[in-house]
């Protein structure tokens, strides 16, 4: 599995944390990590031993405090064909159990790290490797990538990759690839909001990291406040959710590089932003315990 380890300092474009027969790669390019699916034998298929790999990852690149952005590739023609059925047939409940918790904490992963993960889609995305997708906070597909959430058909209703699609797309929308298995192409995936951003297969790569360079451009501070706050106020009433968030607006707004952000805008200069993390770990600390 992909070791602990941190780059507090890179001195190279690239460097990568992986061995050949390991699942899952991760790679670094600047402040932008690349977490990747690499088992395209069978269509990156989301084993237990993936999932754990894929767990490795995400919490080594969220404590990395020089990275500033997360993607999640897969190589081959197939994004994910959602969890390997081999492992899910035959298996007595108490693994059953254990392959959908594990899951269930990848995906909570996924959203808790302070960086904004974006999922690079070059084809199908299905059932878990759907849910996958939907969990990121951004996610860029290419013009040819599908997604579909079928496990009706085989009588395993996606029920866990449902708690994610309906949190990104309307329910009708929801239910309708639930209920029928039928995957939708990207344009409507975009169009559903289950996708970000599309782009031409031969351009993916380009766009995502268009993407990825524009939110590592901004404070990695205010980023991770941000997202932690959209995932905190999304299931609160309006009138909870704007109670917290005044709260966290008001201490985000003190904080070096809101201060910064604000006096370079109105000097008509660009910022410097300390990118100070113990800032962001305070304000959440100072949050968690006025809840």
């Amino acid at each position: 599995m992909i070791s602990d380890i941190f780059f507090p300092h890179r001195h190279g474009l690239w460097q990568t944390e992986h061995m050949s027969e390991e699942l899952v790669t991760l790679e670094y390019d600047g402040p932008i990590a690349f977490v990747t699916l690499n088992s395209p034998g069978n269509r990156n298929s989301m084993s237990r031993k993936m999932m754990h790999e894929l767990i490795d990852a995400f919490r080594t690149v969220g404590k990395d405090t020089d990275v500033r952005a997360v993607v999640l590739a897969s190589t081959g023609k197939v994004f994910s064909a959602g969890h390997d059925l081999r492992e899910v047939q035959g298996s007595d409940h108490a693994t059953q159990q254990n392959i959908f918790d594990t899951c269930t904490l990848l995906m909570r992963i996924i959203q808790s790290i302070p960086q904004p993960v974006i999922a690079e889609v070059q084809g199908l995305a299905t059932a878990a490797g759907c849910q996958l997708v939907a969990t990121c906070d951004l996610a860029v597909a290419s013009e040819s990538a599908s997604f579909a959430t079928p496990g009706v058909t085989i009588g395993l209703f996606c029920s866990t990759p449902m708690v994610a699609l309906s949190r990104a797309v309307n329910r009708k929308t929801a239910m309708r690839m639930l209920l029928t298995g039928e995957p939708m192409k990207a344009e409507e995936a975009f169009q559903r909001g289950l996708v970000s951003h599309t782009a031409p297969a031969y351009a993916l790569r380009e766009r995502t990291l268009e993407v990825a360079r524009t939110v590592a451009q901004s404070s990695s501070t205010t980023v991770s406040i941000g997202k932690r706050a959209f995932y905190e106020q999304i299931s609160l009433s309006a009138t909870e959710a704007y109670s917290r968030m005044g709260r966290v607006m008001a201490d985000n707004a003190v904080l070096n590089d809101a201060q910064e952000g604000i006096t370079a805008f109105l000097e008509k200069r660009s910022p410097e932003w300390s990118h100070d993390h113990s800032e962001a770990e305070g304000l959440v600390s100072k949050n968690i315990d006025r809840n």
